[in-house]
């Protein structure tokens, strides 16, 4: 399987999310130093001082959920774990992160496949047309209480990135082409997870057993070799 990455993109968005997190301590930090000193001294407590100390808290907040979006996304290196869960895959395989129109791709005889990974631990049910996490500890929790590490609505992200990935293959491939099916499956990097995804419109998956599903794909399923150099040689072509 061939890897191809924007390693300068992952890595700036890395940097980001640990600036925005250090930034954000401090910043909390300086809120709660701020508040003792009003509490020491409440005679020196103002309108403008009390304007202040809430704009301090709320920019704080504001680069700690920049830090952890960032930080999901690019600080634990979710490239790496797929890549780790996806060797030995057959030569024609080849993964793009960040490196093609959508985040993580997947092109190859099992098929076009959008990647949605995620750092999740504890029980992932789908019931009633919504996912819900459950479990995996504080940290866990926490993230969840500030919108991170949360699943959201993957049939809306698969729309959006499938909608994308059309469109640029629509312009790469020569006129009257037919773009091959593209799919997409959530692969949960966590060893620590559970999932009950019976009824999902969307596959999904412990990154473990990623290499396996898709070696069953390509044996039911196979994409034919044509097809395969097309896509891959349009999303050459789209790095130039």
């Amino acid at each position: 399987m061939k890897i191809n990455k924007n390693e300068k993109l992952i890595k700036r968005n890395a940097k980001i999310g640990q600036y925005t997190n250090i930034a954000g301590l401090l910043l909390v930090v300086g809120t709660i130093f701020l508040l003792m000193q009003l509490v020491n001294n409440p005679e020196s407590a103002t309108q403008n001082n009390t304007f202040l100390i809430w704009g301090i808290l709320f920019l704080g907040i504001a680069l700690s959920q920049i830090s952890m979006y960032f930080g999901s996304r690019f600080g634990r290196r979710p490239d790496e774990a797929l890549d780790k869960a996806l060797k030995g895959l057959p030569g024609e395989h080849a993964i793009y992160h960040y490196a093609s129109p959508v985040p993580h791709l997947l092109v190859g005889a099992s098929g076009i496949w959008l990647l949605l990974p995620y750092f999740i631990r504890g029980k992932i049910t789908y019931k009633k047309n919504r996912w819900r996490v459950a479990g995996g500890g504080f940290a866990q929790s926490y993230l969840r209480l500030f919108g991170q590490e949360t699943i959201g609505r993957p049939d809306l992200e698969t729309e959006g990135q499938t909608a994308t990935l059309e469109k640029f293959l629509k312009k790469k491939l020569e006129e009257g082409e037919e773009i091959p099916p593209i799919s997409a499956i959530l692969v949960f990097l966590d060893e620590k997870v559970e999932i009950d995804a019976e009824g999902s419109p969307l596959p999904a998956v412990q990154a473990k057993k990623l290499k396996e599903f898709l070696r069953k794909i390509s044996k039911e399923q196979q994409l034919p070799s044509d097809d395969v150099e097309r896509v891959k040689a349009a999303l050459a072509d789209g790095k130039k």
